[in-house]
């Protein structure tokens, strides 16, 4: 799937998983031209090789995996077997330029690639060294020359040289596309950290900001009532009072304004002046998720029906939250579950996720304030909120119910 342009919604955009991956319009557009800049390369040098036309169509294989080694890895490593296979049912000579497009796609399959794909590409370096190995000794030094291959220790040692570097070259792009991946996740983690701890620090100034508006609150509303009742029980004897009471009332009243003011003024200081989520901001944050390395899938049963916006908020909320999490502490390597089920009365909502083994002294997953606020928002919009493992899955479930009355106020 391609961000920003037009491509099948069926197509599981997926961070090493399905077939193709999100990618934005800017890389392809660098694939496809990186691609064709080395078959350009390729094209320049075919005058000098013999079979012209089996040349030409095994570099266009490999040009063709080359623009698909981020987009699709599967494909790209398939195509690379397909263009290697061809090149030594021609005969043709070997290695040529475009052989060089093996070592890209190897990296890319352990950069990108899913558990299963990353493995599949260490298997084809180890076996296309066996391969190459074999076809040169055939092939380069005469069809009869594998026995004299077993016969003579030196062309024996000079086969055993050819293997290991061919492994090494094959072994060392496969390597570094699997350290690369290593690093890019840990870019990830760290700034996911940095997030959550400026979340932290934004949700502790909260907290002193509401219990202090609690304590403003609270004594005021006190020396109110206090002064109410006394000017109700001395209106008889002393009509003087009343007035002072008043008088005290109003002062705190207005203090106590001009407090709960500045305090919310401090709230809204530190949220985003931007218009809140609505549902129709899923599709964005599903893509956006999909793209960090999730294998999300996303179904939706019965018929859709409208929500009001402080419910849309929490579903979007609850969705963003729960897939986050996911993200974070879930095996990413298996598939998520978003299921919206509509009916007559109310949205089930349940994200489903699939749970890491626990290491010693580790929850199966994660609580913290993210459960508390997915629970808080479903409570706010009247609904009910549970979360826990089911069947060795993570389950995040919340009702939201249709009917306005129901919403907390």
């Amino acid at each position: 799937m391609i961000s920003g342009a037009i491509c099948p919604e069926s197509s599981r955009a997926a961070y090493g998983g399905g077939m193709f991956r999100t990618l934005r319009r800017y890389q392809v557009i660098a694939d496809a031209a990186f691609a064709a800049a080395f078959l350009l390369l390729q094209l320049a040098s075919l005058s000098s090789v013999g079979n012209v036309l089996p040349s030409l169509v095994v570099a266009l294989i490999f040009a063709t995996a080359l623009a698909l080694r981020r987009l699709s890895p599967a494909l790209a490593l398939a195509g690379a077997w397909a263009g290697a296979t061809l090149q030594m049912a021609s005969s043709l000579e070997s290695p040529q330029f475009y052989d060089l497009a093996v070592l890209a796609i190897l990296f890319t399959t352990a950069s990108y690639g899913g558990r299963l794909l990353r493995w599949v590409g260490l298997g084809s370096a180890i076996l296309g060294s066996v391969i190459a190995t074999l076809y040169l000794v055939l092939f380069n030094g005469g069809r009869n020359l594998l026995g004299n291959v077993m016969s003579t220790p030196s062309m024996f040692s000079s086969s055993l040289l050819l293997f290991f570097g061919c492994l090494a070259a094959l072994g060392l792009s496969w390597t570094l596309g699997l350290l690369a991946r290593t690093v890019r996740r840990s870019r990830q983690s760290r700034a996911a950290q940095v997030e959550a701890e400026q979340d932290v620090i934004v949700e502790q100034e909260r907290n002193r900001i509401a219990r202090d508006m609690h304590d403003v609150v609270a004594h005021s509303l006190a020396v109110v009532i206090a002064q109410a009742d006394g000017a109700r029980y001395a209106r008889e004897s002393d009509p003087e009072a009343v007035d002072l009471a008043l008088t005290t009332i109003s002062t705190t009243a207005r203090e106590a304004l001009g407090d709960v003011r500045i305090l919310l003024g401090q709230l809204r200081h530190s949220q985003s002046e931007t218009p809140q989520p609505m549902l129709g901001d899923l599709d964005a944050l599903v893509d956006q998720l999909r793209s960090s390395g999730l294998i999300l899938s996303r179904e939706s049963v019965g018929e859709e029906r409208p929500l009001a916006t402080a419910q849309q908020l929490a579903v979007y909320r609850i969705t963003q939250e729960a897939l986050t999490n996911a993200l974070r502490h879930g095996d990413t390597e298996r598939e998520v579950r978003l299921i919206f089920a509509w009916k007559a009365d109310a949205l089930r909502l349940v994200i489903s996720s699939a749970v890491n083994a626990p290491r010693a002294g580790d929850e199966a997953h994660p609580g913290g304030h993210g459960l508390a606020g997915m629970r808080e928002r479903t409570v706010l919009v009247g609904g009910v909120f549970s979360a826990g493992v089911d069947e060795g899955r993570w389950v995040v479930t919340a009702t939201i119910p249709l009917s306005l009355e129901a919403v907390r106020l």
